[in-house]
């Protein structure tokens, strides 16, 4: 197990990621953050505290509920009445994007409803896509064996990411 990430580095990766944000949708007055269920949704709100605190921008988290093994396994739901998502700039947040495949899914249930902009972020992005899919902001690029896997621990005072 080797430690990419310790607490202060993902801290700076994160209010980087923030002020990324901030800087491609300043003019938006409603943003709507979309974390995956997890970490991903830890994440979209430590983005929301750094955006919140230099900006007056209206910013909505919700969490997007999806079985991240099998995604096709069970419907996708939203913490948030999707319709309210309609003509809305939204960031679609994950810890970890590897083959894409959580993400894409994500994305497929957030398009039901026409939207202004989806963006997507990743705190760790893999390089090993199955999906079409992307990471517009990112904390960190890495490059591993697919037999290697990254596991991100997040919360206020102890968080880290390794490789395994």
């Amino acid at each position: 197990m080797q430690r990419i990430l310790s607490q202060q580095e993902i801290d700076q990766k994160i209010t980087r990621l923030g002020h990324q944000v901030l800087e491609n949708c300043f003019e938006e007055p409603l943003i709507f953050i979309g974390g995956i269920c997890g970490n991903g949704l830890l994440l979209a709100e430590r983005l929301k505290t750094i955006i919140s605190s230099v900006s007056d921008q209206q910013i909505e988290v919700f969490e997007i509920i999806v079985n991240k093994d099998e995604p096709w396994s069970e419907p996708i739901r939203l913490s948030i009445e999707q319709n309210k998502l309609k003509h809305g700039y939204i960031l679609l947040v994950d810890d970890v994007l590897n083959s894409g495949k959580t993400m894409q899914y994500a994305l497929v249930k957030i398009l039901e409803q026409p939207t202004k902009a989806i963006k997507t972020v990743a705190l760790v992005d893999r390089t090993h896509r199955r999906y079409p899919i992307k990471a517009d902001f990112v904390g960190i690029s890495l490059s591993t064996t697919l037999k290697e896997r990254v596991e991100v621990e997040l919360s206020d005072t102890n968080s880290h990411a390794y490789l395994l």
